[in-house]
């Protein structure tokens, strides 16, 4: 996929993609019709977009509040190293924290962003001093509570 660029998808390509991420439980049949293609050179575009890496899997969405997850908070870490050792540790063991939903390296006054997804404040405060804080080489945190959640994907 290394030498794969956006320009090598056609329009059909696209509106695979766009289909199959808004649901990824369409029928070939269904996503065939809606795309505007025969069943057989849709099915073939959507083995390639798999197997090149476009698409890199299907999964349930699971609603978080009807399991009690309601409250989302954003920490900004900010490391003591930078090395690249030292973001490897980090990023290892952030892989560990079930309660963290995503973790981005950000250019910026901090190093990391991690979306933190836990029952209640109480529950997030837990987490941050237990678990976030003790990864490899924090020095510092800064959290931010989501109110609402606008858009999600």
């Amino acid at each position: 996929m290394d030498a794969e660029k956006i320009e090598d998808l056609d329009a059909f390509d696209l509106k695979i993609l766009d289909a199959v991420a808004d649901n990824g439980r369409i029928s070939v049949t269904d996503l065939a019709s809606r795309i505007g293609l025969s069943k057989t050179p849709c099915n073939a575009r959507l083995r390639r977009l798999i197997e090149d890496g476009y698409i890199l899997g299907f999964r349930a969405v699971i609603n978080p509040r009807k399991l009690g997850l309601d409250h989302v908070a954003f920490a900004e870490v900010k490391l003591s190293d930078t090395r690249e050792q030292a973001l490897s540790e980090f990023n290892a063991a952030v892989h560990k924290i079930k309660e963290v939903e995503e973790c981005h390296m950000i250019a910026g006054r901090f190093d990391y962003l991690l979306k933190v997804r836990t029952q209640n404040i109480r529950r997030y405060r837990e987490v941050l001093g237990e678990k976030i804080s003790s990864l490899p080489h924090v020095a510092s945190t800064s959290t931010s509570v989501a109110m609402q959640s606008v858009k999600e994907r």
